[in-house]
């Protein structure tokens, strides 16, 4: 069968198999358990989450990103996976949250994403196991629509912590908005910046997110993955609830988000993913990542609203940020 050719602008990452044999061989698998992290640390770990996970080192991990199977009817390279019952669902959910549990440190994070169904189901098993302190809701901009149905163009995360002191670093994750209609007194700019690109504020960011977006066939961080999400939603989780060199992990890595964008803005990352083909993306991003760390998006420390700004043009001044724990 010959293999269709892509536009030249196309830059989807769909190595196959037979083609990623070398990303492939740097994954590593687990039989035993691990008394350190020395051993899987900056590694993606071939396997199943739920085998994985109770071998590695307890209270090691300072921030979980979970982005488990959603419960649909879901074709994942060519594995379909069923709809389960609720109960079955919430059964699925308690077994993998209880699993990884026992790696977080005390004042570690977790943050959970699901669609609009599965999100009742999450955010009460996550209480169970963990303090939750929010649930953000984010804007896909695009989706098919639905004929007897409103379109479904958000997707819930839910953040939670393993205590009551943790890492939240407001500064970093503050929004770059343009005014519209600048204040001054006496003259001079009212909480908000004049420059020479422009009128800006940065605000606190809200648990709405709609400057995300999702990642296209021009992207270089595009991939053929079903779900992939958007570098720059993994980065907003990464600054707020963690700080560099703190260690990441994603139980269900898919192709490699996580990992990746925790290594772009240094911190140390545990990848688990069981499907082959997903560990093959994921560590060709991770070698791409050597040599291009940019985030869409986020520019100089900055994340801005969505397509205020191209990066290739224009510079922006960068915002000092400070680390803070609750």
């Amino acid at each position: 069968m010959m293999a269709t050719l892509k536009a030249r602008r196309n830059k989807t990452i769909d190595t196959s198999l037979n083609e990623g044999k070398i990303y492939l061989d740097r994954c590593i698998a687990i039989n035993e358990r691990q008394p350190s992290l020395c051993g899987v640390l900056n590694k993606t770990i071939h396997g199943d989450t739920l085998k994985v996970c109770p071998m590695l080192p307890a209270k090691s991990v300072d921030l979980i990103i979970a982005d488990p199977p959603y419960n649909l009817r879901k074709s994942f390279n060519g594995t379909t996976f069923t709809k389960k019952k609720i109960t079955d669902y919430e059964t699925y959910t308690r077994q993998w949250m209880g699993t990884i549990k026992p790696l977080l440190k005390d004042d570690g994070s977790i943050y959970v994403c699901c669609d609009w169904e599965t999100s009742l189901i999450i955010g009460r098993v996550l209480s169970e196991f963990f303090y939750v302190r929010n649930r953000i809701t984010w804007q896909r901009e695009k989706g098919r629509g639905a004929k007897a149905n409103w379109k479904n163009g958000m997707e819930d995360i839910w953040f939670a912590t393993n205590g009551n002191n943790y890492v939240f670093n407001l500064d970093a994750v503050k929004i770059r908005k343009k005014v519209i209609a600048p204040y001054r007194v006496d003259g001079k700019p009212k909480d908000w910046s004049e420059t020479e690109h422009g009128n800006y504020r940065d605000t606190c960011p809200s648990n709405f997110w709609d400057d995300i977006t999702i990642p296209f066939w021009s992207m270089a961080e595009n991939t053929a993955h079903p779900t992939q999400k958007p570098e720059k939603l993994i980065a907003k989780i990464i600054l707020a609830s963690s700080s560099e060199g703190n260690v990441i992990l994603d139980p269900f890595l898919g192709s490699g988000t996580t990992s990746v964008v925790a290594k772009k803005l240094k911190r140390c990352y545990i990848g688990v993913e069981l499907d082959a083909q997903y560990c093959i993306w994921a560590e060709q991003r991770l070698e791409m990542a050597e040599s291009n760390t940019s985030i869409q998006g986020y520019t100089d420390g900055v994340f801005w609203e969505r397509n205020l700004l191209s990066e290739k043009t224009q510079s922006v001044p960068k915002r000092k940020t400070k680390n803070k724990s609750k």
